[in-house]
């Protein structure tokens, strides 16, 4: 059921409208299951990961389709325009219109005429899917050159708050807690995770997880961002974007993942846990 009224809020200046489904906003639904085990049968009603068409367009033209979790749109929607590339900066953006259907979401975003004709200089028309990253990248050179270097200084002391985020990972993640199902990024400062994000998709989360960096104006030279997936090429691409110096993942990286870290200058530590990590790519020393 569509809501009739219309909400609008000011973030930042800005005007986000918002026409909604309800029950989307919690990021799960409720859906009936069978269970199997051994000789016994249960029905019963379970939370499932919502996950649904996003389509983002900027001036009136749609650039992408993505495959998300509906929630957190408004930092979703920031931290894939800034991470792409498309926005040099939150001033560039000048509104965003969430419009919801039985279809999916429609994300409406004016932007500033100088990246406007950027973007459509870039001549990318993608669908994108939960681990997608590079859809629509016309040649090699064209990735080459997507890859920025990273300045901001690295802090050799963030290793060691790399424990004590993965003991209190858990208990951020309310989402997965009811699904099984979403991936989460997290901001980390002083061992201390300051912020975090779910959806479906690992690139999403950590669209979301930029975006409210981005929006709160938050330094990125007072932590790092941790994620719960696998090190893949697109989170280094993402991270290197928004000049974030280290990434920590739960899980393995790609060969492609460690290069780009190596050549964007990223501190890679994947295989985190309590107790033990390993580093991919050589610890720098304060720029």
């Amino acid at each position: 059921m569509l809501q009739s009224n219309l909400l609008s809020t000011c973030l930042n200046g800005e005007v986000v409208t918002q026409k909604g489904i309800e029950k989307r906003t919690m990021g799960c639904e409720a859906r009936t299951v069978t269970r199997i085990q051994a000789e016994s049968k249960k029905t019963l009603e379970d939370f499932v990961i919502q996950e649904c068409p996003i389509a983002l367009v900027y001036n009136g033209i749609s650039h992408v389709v993505m495959m998300a979790t509906p929630i957190d749109l408004v930092e979703f929607a920031k931290g894939f325009s800034l991470s792409e590339g498309i926005i040099p900066n939150l001033h560039a953006l000048y509104a965003i219109d969430v419009q919801y259907s039985e279809l999916g979401i429609v994300i409406e975003m004016k932007i500033a005429s100088s990246a406007f004709v950027k973007l459509k200089l870039q001549r990318r028309q993608l669908v994108g899917r939960s681990g997608c990253g590079l859809c629509g990248i016309e040649s090699l050179q064209q990735f080459e050159q997507l890859l920025p270097q990273v300045t901001t200084p690295f802090n050799p002391h963030w290793l060691n708050q790399i424990e004590p985020a993965v003991k209190n990972l858990n208990f951020h993640q309310p989402l997965t807690g009811l699904t099984g199902a979403a991936h989460a990024a997290a901001w980390v400062e002083q061992g201390e995770i300051k912020a975090i994000f779910e959806d479906v998709g690992r690139h999403n989360a950590l669209d979301k997880l930029l975006g409210y960096l981005a929006i709160q104006n938050i330094q990125v030279a007072e932590g790092f961002v941790f994620m719960t997936s696998r090190a893949s090429y697109e989170l280094i691409r993402k991270c290197a974007q928004l000049n974030i110096a280290m990434l920590a993942t739960i899980s393995a990286p790609s060969t492609l993942a460690i290069d780009l870290a190596k050549q964007a200058g990223l501190t890679l530590a994947s295989f985190c846990r309590e107790k033990r990590f390993a580093l991919y790519t050589q610890i720098q020393q304060e720029r």
